[in-house]
């Protein structure tokens, strides 16, 4: 039997070496037709094909390739160029976890497939546009755009197109756990993976079955579609989805006590994760790898935790520096196109206006001449060519204010969007502890059963009735946590939904501390070594206040979260004898309520101190904030018909402080 196991991986590997050939064999062609091209069309054409090649395999290389196809698509005004070079690049951003830029090209990308009618490229970007809101928790939003890629490619009779679109369907129902919505769009899609021969999306969707089936408590099932899932990603270097596939079995194996296979498959997910160079990814594997070895080799476990780490300061400082000069390059190509844009409208307006000043001359001209003839058709002729000029003029004033109104629409979604990220992992922590007496009590219960049937076998009906009593206290303990888990997801529900500006009576102090938890929990989600202390002090005497409370907690929550940052940003700096400090604390003097946000950080510099309401103005760096955060909370306390006033000492620490009216009616 082993050496038949031992014949069939040689073949598996077999297979795997000459796929990754061939594999190897297009991008070397690719890159030999780059090389000789004349960077026309086609040229930009291979380019992104290179880069949609090296998508999973090598992120930096296709963040290298898409923004070169970019630049010359941009140079040739060459719109279909343009839309797949950003396209791509907006895949390339996502795999290393930054959704927010890559919302941004994606919406760039689906703009110019809405102007020039790309049909297949548009139903791609909605494909995109609902996986980063998938991975941004926005499940909605994920099944809106996902379903409205396959309603564009049937009504176009693009059926292979459509697959990827009831792939990642199913992949978004099954984090809902709607299992039967789930297993319907993923069969649906292996068939047509199989009647069309879509290799790229065999693997994710094969996962997607595997997971199901785990669900359902299938296991061998489940670990058949992971394994298909790794013969079919290796065939194409998908190293993104192998390493999915790799650590779901060796989560099997841990849960049937086979350490050696655990190991093995650990250390294949966290070798094709470092090929694909996700840093999340990497940091998941590694410290899945960390919790293996931290009760048999301490130093290995270190080890593992080390490298996730540094995987995830990889991936939320962008320290890569591949990446960052090719986002750089990115940019300055943005800027010098809309200086030259600009540019050029400045000439055409100046070429445009000595025409009319030539032609004015030439009127004045003829006037004199013709004065007696023409004075009233020279007349009408200017007044009607005036008209013209400003009826012009205003349709681009029109047209500035729209795209002006429609950027700051996307800018302030993106405000929510980073909000919401801080809430997710606060959210995680806060509910897990409930789920995990749930499940502890039940596998009690389920011993205790087992107990009483052999007590009931014996005849011993007073034994089995005192573990009948116990098993009436944990299923009381069950529904107690059962109830506090789904108090915690209705309160959740009830700060989430989108504010309609209605104010309700809302306790201040709970509102706070909640947002203050859910702060720090997300932070802590995001870098396990940050540690802070948290100060509160509450004004018991306050009661209820009329707020919106959706609105007035996103407040609340930016401020806290500013405050968080500020003494990351300083404990960074300071090695040692520093202990970062947040407190936040309410009370009430006479008709108002004070909510105060205070840390020990770097304070805020003076000569920015006047900027810190203003839109888009930011001291974070680049990527790392909107600049709409203080502005939007300044206009959301005005409304309220209150005051958002700051202190600060530079080194020291800042301290903002909301003013509310106690008795503030909706207007």
């Amino acid at each position: 039997m082993k050496k038949i196991a031992g014949l069939f991986l040689l073949c598996f590997l077999s297979q795997q070496v000459f796929a990754q050939s061939n594999h190897q064999s297009i991008i070397d062609s690719l890159k030999q037709a780059i090389s000789t091209g004349n960077n026309d069309t086609a040229t930009v054409l291979s380019m992104v094909e290179l880069a949609d090649q090296y998508k999973f395999s090598n992120v930096d290389s296709a963040l290298f390739y898409g923004q070169k196809a970019f630049v010359v698509s941009r140079k040739l005004k060459f719109y279909e160029g343009e839309y797949k070079s950003l396209f791509i690049l907006g895949y390339a951003l996502s795999m290393t976890g930054n959704s927010t830029r890559a919302l941004e090209l994606e919406l760039k990308a689906l703009r110019i497939t809405e102007k020039y009618n790309f049909t297949i490229g548009r139903g791609q970007i909605l494909n995109r546009l609902g996986i980063i809101y998938r991975s941004a928790g926005d499940f909605s939003s994920s099944l809106f755009y996902h379903k409205k890629s396959l309603q564009l490619f049937n009504s176009s009779r693009n059926y292979n197109m459509a697959v990827p679109a009831e792939v990642y369907l199913g992949m978004t129902y099954r984090a809902l756990n709607v299992l039967d919505s789930a297993l319907f769009y993923s069969l649906r899609a292996d068939k047509k993976i199989k009647q069309y021969g879509d290799s790229t999306m065999s693997c994710p969707n094969l996962i997607t079955l595997g997971r199901i089936q785990l669900v359902k408590g299938n296991v061998q099932p489940a670990l058949n579609y992971f394994q298909q899932a790794l013969s079919d990603g290796y065939l194409i270097d998908q190293y993104f989805f192998t390493s999915i596939a790799n650590i779901e079995i060796a989560e099997i194996y841990q849960q049937a006590g086979q350490r050696d296979s655990i190991i093995y498959y650990a250390q294949r997910a966290l070798d094709d994760a470092q090929k694909n160079g996700s840093g999340l990814s990497i940091a998941e594997v590694s410290i899945f790898l960390s919790s293996l070895h931290e009760k048999s080799n301490l130093e290995l476990a270190l080890r593992y935790h080390k490298m996730a780490v540094a995987a995830l300061k990889k991936t939320n400082k962008l320290d890569n520096l591949n990446a960052i000069k090719n986002l750089m390059a990115f940019d300055e190509e943005e800027r010098q196109f809309e200086m030259a844009t600009t540019k050029a409208s400045y000439q055409n307006k100046v070429r445009q206006y000595a025409l009319i000043t030539g032609l004015g001359i030439f009127l004045l001209i003829a006037f004199f001449l013709y004065r007696n003839n023409k004075q009233k058709q020279n007349a009408n002729a200017l007044l009607h060519h005036e008209k013209e000029e400003v009826n012009t003029q205003k349709l681009k004033a029109e047209e500035a204010l729209s795209e002006l109104k429609s950027t700051q629409a996307q800018l302030i979604q993106s405000e929510k969007m980073a909000s919401l990220g801080e809430l997710t992992a606060g959210i995680a922590h806060e509910i897990q502890n409930p789920l995990n007496f749930v499940n502890n009590f039940s596998e009690v219960s389920n011993e205790l059963i087992d107990e009483m049937n052999e007590e009931l076998d014996k005849g011993d009906i007073n034994e089995a009735k005192v573990i009948a009593d116990d098993i009436k206290q944990n299923l009381e303990k069950i529904n107690y946590h059962g109830k506090r888990a789904d108090a915690i997801v209705k309160g959740m529900l009830q700060h989430s939904r989108s504010s309609v500006g209605k104010y309700e009576p809302t306790d201040i102090n709970a509102l706070a501390d909640e947002y203050l938890r859910l702060a720090y929990h997300g932070l802590r989600a995001k870098d396990k070594s940050f540690n802070a202390t948290l100060n509160t002090d509450f004004d018991e005497s306050i009661g209820k206040i009329n707020i919106i409370a959706q609105d007035m907690g996103r407040v609340i929550l930016n401020l806290i979260t500013n405050a968080f940052y500020a003494v990351k940003d300083k404990q960074m700096q300071i090695a040692e004898g520093y202990e970062p400090t947040v407190s936040v604390s309410t009370k009430k003097i006479n008709d108002v309520v004070e909510i105060s946000v205070r840390d020990n950080g770097n304070g805020i510099p003076q000569k920015v101190l006047d900027k810190i309401f203003q839109p888009f103005f930011t001291t974070k760096p680049t990527g790392q904030g909107t600049g709409l955060g203080l502005s939007l909370s300044y206009d959301i306390v005005k409304a309220h018909g209150g005051e958002l006033k700051v202190k600060t000492t530079e080194n020291e620490g800042t301290e903002f402080i909301i003013e509310l009216p106690v008795n503030k009616n909706e207007s």
